[in-house]
């Protein structure tokens, strides 16, 4: 039996406010990087593909940092940090926004936000009163409810001027500041109270071999799904406007990717339990769609083509992206939990950065068809490696 909510270092409400928070006000700034840069700023493609690389992996060494600084110094202390950076990093956009002041912002700003995102999903490892699963589940909807609040209201706000865009930024991180100074304070007693029970037992105090060997498998899992997914935000747009698709018609596709996650995770949060103890059935269903959906866009001619890839790509994204949060916490040592979060997201920006890199050689050099193999095949061999390490695991624990 779960205990009260009393025994948690926050409240779940304060936590899920703040990731809402922080993925709102991060998409009012990363959809409009590349227009923002070429269109606004006059410098190339090429540039911006290069401002957006270094932003990632800026957001990737936030995102190790954060990880190692809550396990090893003070969670609420390293939230803080993070959200400062932030919302400096915002509020000097507001004042200067030219280049090269814009990419270098950009940059800490990505920075901030990746000590913040492994943040929270580290304090998921230190609530008591539902199981982690659950508290991913639902960090993972708050985090695309906000990213669809704020891609909707940018479409409104960036007619009055791109400052006002930043301003808004800069009020949300703001207020995640003030969120997190006055409702985190009780992170730090909870992850000393978890320390001292470690000291005190041997208990998970190393992983074992195979459950390192299962972390990293599914790790690469999330790198080969990664670099696919950026494919849909970098090299699918051109190739639909190839077949004269408008782009009105590929941001719909964004718009039906948010309506269903955000009308399908809480179903799949509704029936958390029963889907925990199916964790590996929901990570080898949901990585596989991700592979499969690539098939559908083979020969794809016909705007249909591209919302059922989606739908499937989303269905898969939604089974398997929040799962892989709870597969790494279980596995993890109890003193390094908030240092493989960590690693999670830094994989994650390892793909995001990537993936736009890696597409644009193979369609440079090959095709849009062999990107669309390509990308099948190094997701479903991923989840092949993934399945033989845990098969292995389990025959082993069996002798």
């Amino acid at each position: 039996m779960l205990k009260k909510h009393a025994l948690d270092p926050i409240k779940l409400i304060w936590l899920f406010a703040g990731s809402l928070i922080i993925n709102t006000g991060v998409s009012f700034i990363w959809p409009l990087t590349t227009i923002y840069i070429h269109n606004y700023l006059h410098e190339t493609l090429t540039i911006a593909g290069i401002v957006l690389f270094i932003n990632s992996a800026f957001t990737m060494v936030g995102n190790a940092l954060g990880g190692f600084l809550f396990d090893k110094w003070h969670p609420y202390q390293t939230l803080l940090t993070g959200v400062s950076i932030s919302t400096l990093s915002t509020f000097l956009l507001v004042l200067f926004h030219g280049w090269p002041a814009y990419p270098i912002l950009l940059i800490t700003l990505g920075l901030g936000n990746g000590i913040v995102v492994t943040g929270l999903n580290s304090i998921a490892t230190l609530i008591r009163s539902r199981n982690a699963s659950y508290v991913f589940n639902v960090l993972y909807f708050t985090q695309n409810l906000g990213l669809v609040f704020g891609s909707l209201m940018v479409g409104f706000i960036l007619p009055f001027g791109i400052t006002y865009i930043f301003l808004l930024a800069f009020i949300m991180f703001a207020f995640l500041s003030i969120v997190v100074f006055l409702e985190y304070r009780g992170l730090n007693q909870a992850h000393a109270a978890k320390g001292k029970k470690v000291a005190e037992s041997e208990y998970q105090e190393k992983i074992p071999y195979g459950a390192k060997k299962a972390i990293f498998s599914i790790l690469i899992c999330v790198l080969a799904a990664w670099i696919t997914y950026e494919q849909w935000n970098s090299n699918i747009s051109s190739y639909m406007l190839g077949l004269h698709m408008s782009v009105r018609l590929y941001s719909l596709l964004w718009t039906l990717n948010a309506v269903l996650i955000v009308l399908i995770q809480p179903l799949l949060t509704y029936f958390d339990d029963w889907l925990t103890q199916h964790l590996h059935g929901r990570l080898y269903i949901g990585f596989s769609l991700f592979g499969l959906a690539f098939l559908l866009l083979i020969g794809a001619n016909h705007y249909f083509s591209f919302v059922l890839a989606m739908a499937v790509l989303t269905c898969g994204e939604i089974l398997a992206f929040p799962a892989v949060s709870t597969f790494v916490n279980d596995r993890a040592s109890n003193k390094d939990k908030g240092k493989y979060q960590g690693i999670v997201q830094s994989v994650t920006s390892a793909g995001r950065a990537l993936g736009p890199l890696i597409g644009a050689l193979v369609i440079d050099n090959f095709s849009y068809l062999v990107l669309f193999i390509f990308c099948t095949v190094l997701v479903l061999i991923s989840v092949l490696l993934f399945a033989m390490i845990n098969t292995y695991n389990k025959k082993k624990i069996a002798k």
